[in-house]
């Protein structure tokens, strides 16, 4: 069976994460995202995959090439334009070749056991096509999936006000070529785009043999918000093992499973609490502190009398001296002054609130600190506010707290009044 990957989105939610790359490269335990589906995909016995590639398409096959290294055969097919997820399906009918194929959105972190159930659900049944769905809390904001007693598929509805179920679409189907006339009869969103679940649900009502099968909660997670990545990059951490290849000195600690990739050091006094990826060149210590679920990239430096905990520090990024890291994600090449914090955690407790396409949305997260871009700078004792982002290649002048989100390409400062008094001499 052959697998075809969707990867052509934007990424709107994630911005300013996505404003200079695809949502798939964004790193989750050190590696993109993509890599994690390519490796699910090649354990479960996939050889060939089809990457339908858009936005910032040309990053992506410059990342994976042919596929070789993953021991897949890869191909591209480009979709311009938001035409839906419907019309990214129609590029797999050659593909395909008449034969069943698996579809999975390439902005999900899946476990290799939840493709490999799908495919048995599907030899199992022999159905005309069959999706995974997933229990969720809050189904208003998903693809809402209503089955029958037998798994049968009776309704699919995106993000109801009043859902059917709790039961969200996982993003990971089986299809067979009874799929491409459906979608040749389906009628656009009102976005103007065609979607695959509405022709999903005219072939269920059609032919009643589109069925769905149960994945775990934490076998499938929508990387759709930013504080997804940490999510799934927590996931991801919790099940490495602890590998050494770089330099680590003489009184520095290595606590649990910590990773430390070739050419990485590890200077005396850091101490370094598991689960951590150290990525290749990068520089800890001396005298900090890396705490849990903690992801470096390459050549990144984290220096002295810092903390980071449960963050993701993009390649080339530096956080030298006297800040705290905690729950963030941190773009590449960016440069934080001494002192700069991200605050995680408001007054009240209450759970962090982010600006997500324009809509403040509750993340359900009481400890969530910042999203930086890629270039961004802060001076000496900056404050960052939970759940705020700032914006690519912007400057954050010393001592600024920002309590909401800066654009890119921004220039934030601090205007103070200075006043200046002669001292009265005595006698």
């Amino acid at each position: 069976m052959k697998a075809v990957v969707t990867v052509a989105g934007e990424g709107v939610r994630l911005r300013p994460l996505t404003s200079t790359r695809p949502k798939h490269l964004l790193p989750i335990g050190g590696r993109p995202l993509l890599t994690h589906i390519l490796n699910a995909l090649k354990r479960g016995g996939f050889g060939e995959v089809l990457l339908v590639v858009g936005y910032r398409g040309e990053r992506i096959r410059e990342a994976f090439g042919d596929g070789s290294s993953f021991g897949l055969k890869l191909s591209y097919v480009r979709q311009r334009g938001a035409y839906g997820t419907g019309r990214a399906v129609t590029f797999a009918k050659k593909f395909a070749g008449g034969r069943p194929f698996l579809l999975i959105y390439g902005d999900l972190y899946v476990e290799p056991r939840a493709l490999g159930r799908v495919v048995k659900a599907f030899r199992r049944r022999r159905s005309e096509a069959l999706m995974g769905v997933v229990e969720v809390e809050n189904p208003q904001d998903c693809g809402v999936v209503k089955l029958d007693r037998g798994g049968g598929v009776l309704d699919l509805v995106e993000k109801p006000t009043r859902p059917p179920s709790k039961l969200a679409n996982a993003g990971i189907y089986i299809l067979t070529s009874s799929i491409f006339d459906e979608l040749g009869r389906a009628r656009k969103s009102p976005r103007g785009e065609v979607e695959l679940t509405a022709a999903l649900l005219m072939l269920a009502k059609r032919t009643r043999e589109v069925y769905a099968v149960r994945l775990r909660a934490g076998e499938c997670l929508d990387v759709g918000k930013p504080w997804d990545l940490l999510i799934a990059n927590e996931r991801c951490l919790r099940g490495v093992k602890a590998k050494v290849e770089g330099q680590v000195d003489r009184g520095a600690r290595l606590v649990g499973p910590v990773v430390v990739e070739a050419e990485a050091r590890v200077m005396s006094g850091a101490y370094i609490e598991g689960p951590v990826f150290i990525g290749g060149g990068s520089q800890v210590g001396p005298n900090c502190y890396i705490r849990p679920c903690t992801s470096l990239g390459r050549n990144v430096r984290v220096g002295n009398g810092c903390e980071v905990k449960n963050s993701i520090i993009m390649d080339g990024s530096k956080v030298p001296h006297l800040s705290y890291v905690g729950d963030s994600f941190i773009g590449e090449n960016c440069n934080l002054g001494a002192g700069t914090v991200t605050a995680n955690i408001r007054f009240d407790k209450r759970t962090v609130r982010v600006m997500v396409g324009g809509k403040l949305v509750d993340s359900e997260r009481r400890k969530l600190g910042a999203f930086l871009g890629d270039g961004v700078q802060t001076g000496i004792n900056v404050n960052l506010m939970p759940g705020v982002k700032v914006g690519s290649n912007s400057f954050i002048g010393a001592g600024v707290t920002v309590y909401r989100d800066v654009s890119s390409n921004a220039k934030v400062t601090l205007r103070q009044q200075l006043i200046f008094e002669k001292l009265k001499s005595e006698g």
